[in-house]
């Protein structure tokens, strides 16, 4: 009921605030970050009219807000009732688990013009239908039932995807997307374009790396090189026809060279003839089943059979198709009786399977408003998914909460190409969680899904061999689903210090001249591919370094996590669920990086910490007490183990909070871990040489 009303304000503020931005083109559009802006909004105005308008502008919003805000605290008590409408009749979504599907389109339709009598884009308020007993597949099934209604609506070529928290800060952006979506070479095997994640509050250090910028500024960069790069779930502007797991048109091959020195008479003896009479049956054929030009030269495959698209906007219902069978050849017959497969493949809508053939977008004329309506409710009932390939084969693909790697990589393995577009103001941005905690179990997030992906039969291990997915962008979907496992290597490396410490032992073996020179060269490679990359992409050391330190934290904590609570998804059945990430401060600028919430996540980073700075203490005084011989291999020893402590110096900082002090639970748990693993390992003691045999004694005088 909240974002039904409040939609409804939208929609009137906007009636206002678009034709402003139009006429004085306004960056950017969100009028919360306009306003609050600061710089010079006079710059490169030369309009006498902007000062006013503006004024009465930021008037309008701040009024907008309020209603925004009354709409709000009317929200937080919900009536014994339940909600009831302006026209007195009880909301339908009251059981918001139980719930017919809604639609309500507030702009775009006839009458809903701006204040200058121009029409503005449509705005359309969804609720899909919930009932109990139904899978609703969370984000990825609210996708494909909105891909589904605006093809019934609207039916447009191309689809911005945007999270919730995300804004347009370039109102320009999609017009750079469409000039590679409409390409004429590359345009019609692109399935999306990808833009990089730009986010607004995050502290100007960036302490958990939330900027992501070695990902977003180097590897997708190398991405799009190879097939494209990998879609992350919002910021993108995909190609329609993609999303309906068809194939890319195939290239068109070069025209055979022909000689025009023989008689006509021979052409027709080569057979000529025969493919004109053929062609002229299948164009009888088309006007007689009234589908004017339905076949478009190139079939498109799906799930291993031949579809074919549709370039024009003519209607036809697939009924009729049927029919008109009788007297022609069973090629003809299987190419037509096909089309009855759509059912089964995008569900029972006729009216959508029309627009799934249309390669340019647009729908029939004449078609009753009210009655699109009515099917744009079916194709978001609850059973329409039942039975078909969507989420399977079709639209975002089910079986993992990130969604977005897997609904890319299927395209990929269909041979679609991606493209990377950066443009020089960044095209979108969005909220971060800069709170050590959110930030933490939104990794998790990522890395379960990625594990989700590794233990189902879409891992890129085996899945999609003899496609068309290029080995280099196979391999880079390989790494974004076996990360997580290298968590239980990371976690050894970061105890392995404080072990060496403890026991006196060192961890690194004594090398040979030669095994030392291929040490060093490959040290040396390591550095200089990382400062060849930085250079390249232009990312500073600080960046880098902040994402190398988040890599460590994360992955003894977020990554361990995930990898346990997917196998305990796989093998015991258990399933967990995500929360949504809080992303937004309260008090002063920054508050929430100081905000300390409690959660297991924390218990392996700081148990980490304590070992190395035990361990740390322990061979000091060791070293003091054995004496100056001692002092030289412990160095290298407490080299590795103040590398692991800078490297989880963040997460320490974020542990003391404003206040510079640990929660008392965290430290407690932590000493309870360090103190058993060290006592586990003393009893232990692995590297002691274990004696076999009898126990030898020493005698005394009556041996």
């Amino acid at each position: 009921m909240l974002l039904f009303d409040a939609l409804s304000e939208t929609a009137e503020f906007a009636r206002r605030w678009v034709p402003f931005c139009k006429k004085y083109s306004v960056e950017p559009r969100a009028p919360e970050f306009y306003f609050s802006e600061k710089m010079d909004y006079l710059k490169d105005k030369v309009q006498p009219t902007f000062v006013k308008d503006r004024r009465a502008m930021k008037r309008e919003y701040e009024e907008f807000k309020v209603r925004i805000n009354a709409l709000v605290a009317k929200a937080q008590k919900k009536p014994e009732e339940g909600w009831v409408m302006q026209d007195g009749t009880p909301w339908p979504g009251n059981n918001t688990r139980d719930h017919p599907g809604m639609i309500q389109v507030y702009l775009g339709s006839e009458g809903a013009l701006d204040i200058e009598g121009k029409e503005l884009p449509r705005l359309v308020y969804v609720s899909r239908e919930k009932r109990p007993g139904y899978q609703h597949h969370k984000k990825a099934g609210a996708e494909n039932a909105l891909v589904r209604v605006s093809a019934v609506l609207t039916n447009a070529p191309f689809i911005l995807n945007l999270d919730c928290d995300h804004y347009l800060n370039n109102s320009k952006a999609v017009r750079e997307a469409m000039c590679f979506l409409m390409d004429p070479q590359i345009g019609k095997k692109l399935c999306y374009v990808q833009f990089p994640q730009r986010f607004d509050g995050i502290d100007r250090h960036d302490r958990y790396a939330n900027r992501n910028v070695v990902f977003f500024d180097i590897n997708m960069k190398g991405l799009d090189g190879i097939q494209g790069p990998v879609y992350v779930g919002t910021g993108c502007v995909f190609n329609r026809q993609a999303l309906y797991g068809y194939d890319p048109p195939a290239s068109e091959k070069r025209p055979k060279m022909t000689c025009d020195c023989w008689p006509s008479w021979c052409c027709c003896c080569c057979g000529g003839g025969s493919r004109k009479s053929k062609g002229g049956k299948k164009k009888g054929l088309k006007s007689l089943l009234g589908i004017g030009k339905l076949y478009s030269k190139n079939k498109k495959k799906m799930m291993g059979k031949h579809y074919t698209r549709k370039s024009s906007a003519a209607a036809f219902d697939l009924e009729e198709i049927e029919e008109g069978l009788e007297g022609y050849d069973e090629l003809e017959k299987s190419s037509l009786m096909s089309q009855k497969n759509f059912e089964k493949r995008f569900g029972m809508s006729p009216v959508f399977i029309a627009s799934t053939l249309m390669e340019d977008g647009g729908f029939p004329e004449g078609n009753n408003p009210s009655s699109l309506i009515k099917e744009a409710i079916h194709v978001i009932s609850c059973g329409y998914e039942e039975k078909t390939e969507w989420g399977k084969e079709i639209g975002w693909i089910y079986g993992s909460v990130t969604e977005d790697i897997l609904s890319g990589f299927k395209m990929h393995c269909r041979g679609w190409k991606s493209v990377y577009c950066t443009p020089k103001r960044a095209a979108f941005k969005g909220s971060a969680p800069i709170n050590l905690s959110d930030r933490l179990h939104q990794v998790l997030r990522w890395a379960l899904g990625s594990v989700e992906i590794f233990f189902s039969r879409h891992c890129p291990l085996w899945y999609g061999f003899g496609g068309k997915l290029k080995w280099l962008q196979r391999l880079s979907y390989i790494n974004t689903v076996v990360y997580p496992f290298t968590s239980i290597a990371l976690l050894a490396y970061c105890t392995l210090p404080a072990v060496c410490l403890l026991t006196g032992k060192f961890i690194v073996p004594t090398l040979n001249n030669l095994a030392s020179v291929w040490f060093i060269a490959l040290f040396l490679s390591i550095i200089v591919t990382g400062v060849l990359e930085l250079r390249w992409s232009g990312v500073s050391i600080e960046d880098w370094w902040r994402n190398e330190q988040f890599w460590v934290i994360g992955g003894v904590s977020a990554h361990l996590f995930a990898v346990f609570q997917g196998l305990l998804k796989v093998l015991a059945g258990v399933d967990t669920n995500f929360t949504v990430t809080s992303k937004s401060a309260d008090d002063a600028e920054f508050g929430e990086l100081y905000l300390f919430k409690w959660t297991t996540l924390l218990i392996p980073p700081t148990t980490l910490i304590i070992l190395n700075m035990v361990g740390v203490v322990a061979g000091v005084a060791d070293a003091i007490n054995n004496g100056y011989g001692s002092w030289g291999p412990l160095f290298g020893k407490l080299f590795f183990a103040f590398w692991v402590i800078v490297h989880l110096y963040p997460f320490l900082k974020g542990l003391m909070g404003r206040q510079n002090r640990t929660p008392t639970i965290v430290v407690l748990w932590s000493i309870l871990l360090a103190s058993i693993f060290s006592l586990v390992w003393v009893r232990i003691d692995p590297f002691l040489p274990k004696q076999t045999g009898p126990i030898l004694k020493q005698c005394g005088v009556e041996c």
